[in-house]
């Protein structure tokens, strides 16, 4: 098995979160982990302040007891949601969102992100390639698309995900449009999150997701070129 090393960073740019993948990191490099340990110090705050709005409105979900239970991952409103499941509070996941941790019910609480700028620039100092993740899934329209692309690509932005586990046909193909005319490499990928996304298979997505290896050549390519 083949393992590049790989980081997805959620970003702001106006007023949309916008995931950005960076491959081929250099891990070792203590810059970009003392950015990726702030950013986590950051998310770790927010937690402790979703577990305050909980004890607000009679809910005992302690910060202890996320930690206990989902400390060997990065704690999400995903853990949430699954916490309140399992204490028979709500249903399912969709209306733990619903209820309470989509914006504007009673525990959202915004995390700080990271300028998508900002971090393109930091992928790169660590001798990554930045990808724009899964544009499909911001559901922009046509000019709200057009302006994050110019961003990104004055900004530096090395490729774009075409290939994803939850893409249709039209989807792919809209995308790789956009890679040739942007002049942007296309990754792909399943998009895997664990017991996030107990429906996505690693590799496999749905079941039928194909990732072609050539898309991996390309990039490589690209990197000795530089």
């Amino acid at each position: 098995m083949e393992v590049i090393p790989g980081v997805e960073i959620s970003t702001n740019f106006d007023k949309t979160e916008i995931h950005l993948v960076g491959l081929f990191i250099d891990y070792n490099d203590k810059d970009f982990n003392s950015f990726l340990n702030t950013q986590l110090e950051s998310r770790d705050n927010r937690n402790k302040q979703v577990c305050e709005c909980f004890k607000k409105i009679g809910i005992n979900i302690t910060y202890e007891d996320m930690i206990s239970t989902y400390g060997d991952s990065v704690i999400t409103r995903a853990h949430f949601a699954d916490k309140l499941v399992a204490m028979g509070i709500t249903g399912d996941r969709n209306e733990a969102f619903d209820r309470f941790l989509s914006p504007g019910k009673p525990c959202y609480v915004p995390r700080t992100k990271v300028d998508l700028a900002d971090a393109i620039t930091r992928i790169h100092k660590a001798g990554g390639t930045a990808i724009l993740a899964h544009p499909i899934l911001y559901h922009l329209g046509k000019s709200q698309m057009t302006k994050l692309l110019d961003y990104v690509c004055s900004a530096g932005l090395d490729g774009i995900e075409a290939i994803y586990s939850t893409y249709k046909m039209g989807d792919e193909l809209y995308i790789r449009r956009i890679a040739r005319e942007r002049n942007l490499l296309i990754s792909g990928g399943s998009d895997y999150h664990g017991r996030n996304k107990p429906h996505i298979q690693l590799g496999t997505g749905k079941g039928h997701l194909f990732v072609p290896y050539e898309i991996l050549d390309k990039m490589r390519a690209a990197r000795n070129n530089i």
